[in-house]
């Protein structure tokens, strides 16, 4: 199985080649440089392991939730490369790799993921690691920082940048969880290790059919809203 992935949903540009279980990717606090960044990740990657586009045997992209212009970038590629290289894709949601990139970095599962989604909301989901695939007991949702779902019990973590941007979000965080950690983001590498088995099992998708997640249409406040 060999596969490349991609996410753009965040401030954070990365690219990920799974070959086989075995992984080799790019990152790039990207600012909004993504589609300046991208495509050339792409190509170093393929690059660095003697691959082509048409040696591959899938794409998978972030779908969302995150930044509408990211999404945009993420799933545009995933149609162009996959339409002109006939591959498959899979869309990861962005939430469910933030989650897998706290467990490949700090062994957690039981995760509060959390990005922020500005005009003073955040995407969020709770998620718990079980039989070797992540269960989302809530979410992925948009809500104010002060709504963000909380586990029942004890033993979670809050992973993402949405922790680190608004106060009302760290103090429901002391008291519902064992830690947080905000400099977590959802990697392209954790995309890949999500898409590996859902490729194997026959879920790519043709690439026209690759759209982004919103969860909300909402892209700025009004100056009354404001």
């Amino acid at each position: 199985m060999r596969l490349i992935a991609f996410d753009t949903a965040t401030e954070w540009c990365s690219a990920a080649l799974w070959q086989d279980g075995e992984l080799i990717s790019r990152e790039e606090k990207a600012g909004q440089r993504h589609s300046e960044l991208l495509m050339p990740m792409v190509f170093s990657l393929l690059a660095e392991a003697q691959l082509t586009l048409n040696t591959l045997d899938g794409l998978a992209y972030g779908m969302g939730p995150g930044s509408f212009t990211g999404l945009r970038i993420a799933c545009g590629v995933a149609q162009g490369i996959g339409m002109g290289a006939d591959l498959p894709v899979v869309g990861i949601s962005t939430l469910e790799a933030l989650a897998e990139s706290a467990r490949d970095q700090l062994g957690c599962e039981q995760i509060v993921a959390c990005l922020d989604a500005r005009m003073n909301e955040v995407y969020a989901g709770l998620f718990h690691f079980s039989a070797g695939t992540w269960q989302c007991a809530r979410g992925p949702l948009v809500c104010p920082p002060a709504q963000t779902p909380m586990p029942d019990t004890t033993g979670y973590f809050g992973v993402g940048p949405g922790f680190a941007a608004y106060a009302d979000l760290q103090a429901l965080a002391v008291q519902h969880l064992l830690g947080t950690h905000s400099d977590i983001f959802p990697h392209a590498r954790a995309l890949a290790a999500l898409a590996a088995p859902r490729f194997v099992r026959g879920e790519g998708r043709p690439p026209e059919a690759a759209e982004p997640i919103y969860i909300r249409d909402k892209v700025a406040l009004k100056i009354c809203e404001r």
